[in-house]
């Protein structure tokens, strides 16, 4: 338990010797208490009939709260009770702030209330005090097992702690079912189904207390958002788009053990503890709801649509234990004529600042309204403290940002779920500025289109670079006929050196002469055919590079061919003189190893060019 019984006697010690007759004017002549712990937040209301007995009037009004409680308070109102008869009866909420009074023990919170007029000797007053408490309902046994049920336990006070002296008080606490494992007993305590009640208690003197410990069943889902984020975005074209991301941890008992699936799905009474779904309450005409978490749409979730609310029930995709946890993200839209109105030459978008979610504790609330670009003059107004501040975020088509309006408040309950303003002032002139973006875009696209499709790109027929081209081409052209002369010069060879081995097979030498005779006449045709095209790369500038090598290329195939001339001669001599087959490959070898170096060599060069 986070408060033991030691803290309380030391609380009871404290208060006891508090003596204040400063605050001896008033007198509460009666006190009736209500805590409800249907959920995992205790509220309180209290309906407080104050008296002034005293000679002196009073324009403040003291709440005390027994430390524990006030550290947890989250949401404190107090309100005026003005008219007669309950059906003419309407509340005006009066300013509450946290006080530091002098001779009040550390181990008691205190609020002054400002009264909406002073009370003189003998007038009334009718205060009603509502407060929401979150962690006060601590989970006892703190782990459980997969089967257990859960139970927690609230500690209270059956006396009503004031710094004034109550007359008649009494104290109702509403459970969530008749299932109560123990409570204190005092006199004048009645347990009534779910309903458990102390007093009435009379003439209570000034700070009275008296400890109470309720330990209870509660099946509420402890759901607590450690940290939820509310992004607003405004759009002045007709929607305002709603994104909240929620990271969200069950505060119950945490889970002893493992978890089985099997035992969960096939026997009802087991996983009670955990909670299975979670129930938003969105407003009316709410559209475009998705429901998502990192790894996608979660399908698991169901809504229902009517002219006053609509309501999202959304299940998680595994059940949530005791100090389990999971992230998710929920976004809808919303007309924006439901929620931006206009006043005194401003705009303020009206809408609600906490969670949807019915019961969800929020350990951190940021919420961040989006407002158009060009929005200016911001202001906020909130029924309730928050820390403010102003961010700039940019979007598609910004150009300046889009101003943010960032607030934050810690410990946020359902009752936090008010009505905000946030006015701004917007020209409708701004409105235009992103379609006259997107029509000045696709306007220059077209028109560069345009010039594309109708501009000649090409070089000038008249340009040094064009020229230049066109004689390299040229050039590239001459030395590729080059290129197929010699490689019609060397099929001429190979042909000569067939004829040569005909002549070893078959002896038959004026067939081989006449091979002799079409081949000279077929080179000194190439031969001549070469002559213009040398002299056009000698002449050429662009080909002062390659023509040295062609000239070189050239050159070899002549020298090649006087080679096999003079091999194919001494051949035919040898067999005009029936030479032996060796004497004449003896004659010839000299002469065949040049043949094969110098061919080796022309193909080198026709290599090379080809690389050039």
């Amino acid at each position: 338990m986070k408060h033991s019984s030691v803290d309380l006697l030391l609380l009871l010690l404290t208060i006891a010797v508090l003596t204040s007759p400063v605050y001896s004017d008033l007198v509460l002549s009666k006190v009736e208490r209500r805590i409800d712990v249907t959920s995992q937040i205790a509220r309180v209301t209290k309906t407080l009939k104050v008296v002034n007995s005293g000679s002196e009037s009073v324009s403040e009004f003291i709440l005390t709260f027994p430390k524990f409680l006030g550290n947890n308070l989250a949401y404190l109102s107090v309100s005026h009770s003005e008219g007669k008869g309950k059906s003419k009866r309407s509340l005006v909420k009066l300013s509450v702030k946290a006080a530091n009074l002098k001779g009040v023990p550390d181990s008691i919170s205190v609020y002054s209330v400002a009264l909406p007029k002073a009370l003189t000797k003998g007038d009334t007053l009718t205060l009603e005090v509502v407060a929401a408490f979150t962690n006060v309902l601590q989970p006892f046994p703190e782990k459980i097992s997969q089967r257990d049920i859960h139970l927690v336990m609230l500690q209270e006070s059956a006396q009503y702690l004031s710094p004034y002296a109550v007359e008649s008080q009494s104290l109702s606490i509403k459970l969530p079912n008749a299932r109560i494992e123990s409570y204190t007993n005092l006199d004048g305590t009645k347990l009534q189904g779910t309903e458990l009640k102390y007093g009435p208690y009379k003439n209570l003197p000034q700070y009275s207390y008296s400890p109470i410990v309720v330990h209870f069943e509660s099946k509420a889902a402890f759901a607590v958002a450690e940290k939820l984020v509310r992004e607003i975005e405004v759009s002045h074209w007709g929607n305002v788009q709603v994104t909240e991301h929620y990271n969200i941890v069950h505060r119950g008992a945490q889970l002893k053990g493992e978890f089985s699936r099997l035992d969960f799905q096939g026997r009802p009474p087991s996983g009670v503890s955990a909670f299975r779904h979670l129930l938003a309450r969105l407003p009316p005409r709410a559209h475009s709801i998705y429901y998502r978490d990192d790894i996608g749409n979660i399908s698991t979730s169901q809504m229902q649509s009517d002219s006053k609310k609509t309501e999202l029930l959304i299940e998680p995709r595994f059940p949530l234990f005791g100090g389990w946890r999971t992230f998710f993200t929920i976004g809808y839209g919303l007309p924006l004529r439901d929620f931006l109105f206009a006043s005194e030459g401003k705009r303020f978008l009206n809408i609600s600042f906490g969670s949807p979610m019915i019961d969800l504790v929020t350990e951190k609330l940021i919420v961040q309204v989006v407002l158009p670009e060009g929005s200016k003059d911001i202001s906020v107004t909130t029924p309730f403290a928050v820390k403010q501040s102003q961010e700039i975020k940019y979007s598609h088509l910004d150009i300046a940002g889009r101003p943010v309006v960032v607030l934050e408040k810690n410990n946020v309950v359902p009752d936090h779920n008010q009505y905000i303003q946030v006015y701004y002032k917007f020209s409708n002139i701004n409105l235009l500025s992103e379609p006259l973006m997107l029509i000045s875009g696709f306007f220059v696209l077209f028109i560069t289109c345009i010039i594309y499709t109708r501009a000649d790109f090409s070089i000038s027929k008249s340009s040094a670079i064009y020229l230049a081209k066109l004689h390299w081409d040229e050039v590239l052209a001459t030395v590729q006929e080059v290129q197929n002369i010699i490689h019609k010069c060397l099929a001429t060879h190979d042909k000569l050196e067939s004829s040569l081995r005909d002549l070893s097979r078959t002896g038959d030498i004026q067939t081989c002469k006449a091979a002799r005779k079409s081949t000279d006449s077929l080179l000194k045709d190439l031969s001549k055919e070469l002559k213009p095209l040398l002299t056009f790369l000698q002449s050429s500038s662009s080909a002062s590079q390659i023509s040295p090598k062609v000239e070189e290329l050239i050159t070899k195939e002549k020298e090649l061919q006087e080679k096999l001339m003079a091999k194919h001669t001494t051949v035919v001599e040898g067999y005009e003189k029936k030479s032996s087959g060796r004497d004449i490959e003896n004659r010839i070898a000299s002469q065949q190893q040049k043949i094969i170096a110098l061919r080796q060599e022309i193909e080198d060069l026709l290599e090379f060019i080809d690389e050039i």
